[in-house]
Formats: C-alpha cells, structure tokens, sequence
C-alpha cells in the first residue's frame, strides 16, 4: 500500500523483527487510512483520544517552567549558546537542585536515588 499523501511515513521491511517503534502521530494521521498502513508494523500508535487536555500535559508543564524559570531570562545569541544553555537548566539546575512537589519536594535526583534504594532493599 502506498503512503497516505502527506503522512510523509515508510518503514521497509528489512527481514528481521525489531522491537516495536513508539510514533506519536499528529491529530490529521489519525485517519483510517494511515491507522491501516500502521496494521502489521512493528509500531506502537501513541494517540489518546480527540480532546483528551491530559495527553501531553507533563511534557506541556515542563516546557512552561523551563521557559518561565530561564529562557525569557536569556536572550541567545547562537543557537550553540542556547542548546548548552537548556542542557545545562536541565542536567545541573532541574534534575540536580530544583524541588517538585509531585516527588514529595525532592529532586529527580533524589527521588530516583530513593526509588533505587528502595528496590534493593526489597
């Protein structure tokens, strides 16, 4: 079957089975029949249902304080100087130092320590 004009979507068969492939397609390839090209695929369709606000809405929150806490903080003058500088927000300042509420106040870095204590304890 051909791709659906547009979909800008091929997967060849390259003889060997591989893990399936996490694709989270846009609203417009949620029609038929790009759902049909995806039958027999080694792809997994992360689509939630049409209006669902709670799709994207941790991905949606971290971007808001990332923008809100540096970006409009910084103006860029390279594209260079503003990847180093996101890198550096999450690896050295989100991950490491900034509190979250949902992790009972305590860094990514903390909680995963936790979590990983925890389980070889158990």
């Amino acid at each position: 079957m051909p791709p659906v004009k547009g979909s800008n979507f091929s997967l060849a068969d390259g003889g060997e089975k591989q893990a399936p492939v996490p694709l989270r397609p846009e609203r417009a390839y949620a029609c038929s029949a790009f759902q049909e090209q995806l039958e027999g695929m080694p792809v997994l369709r992360s689509l939630s249902r049409k209006g669902n606000c709670w799709d994207n809405a941790v991905a949606e929150s971290f971007f808001k304080t990332m923008k809100t806490e540096m970006v409009y903080h910084h103006k860029f003058a390279t594209m260079a100087e503003a990847k180093l500088t996101v890198f550096e927000y999450i690896e050295n300042f989100y991950n490491r130092k900034r509190r979250h509420s949902a992790l009972g106040y305590l860094t990514p870095c903390q909680y995963e320590s936790l979590l990983y204590n925890q389980a070889v304890a158990a």
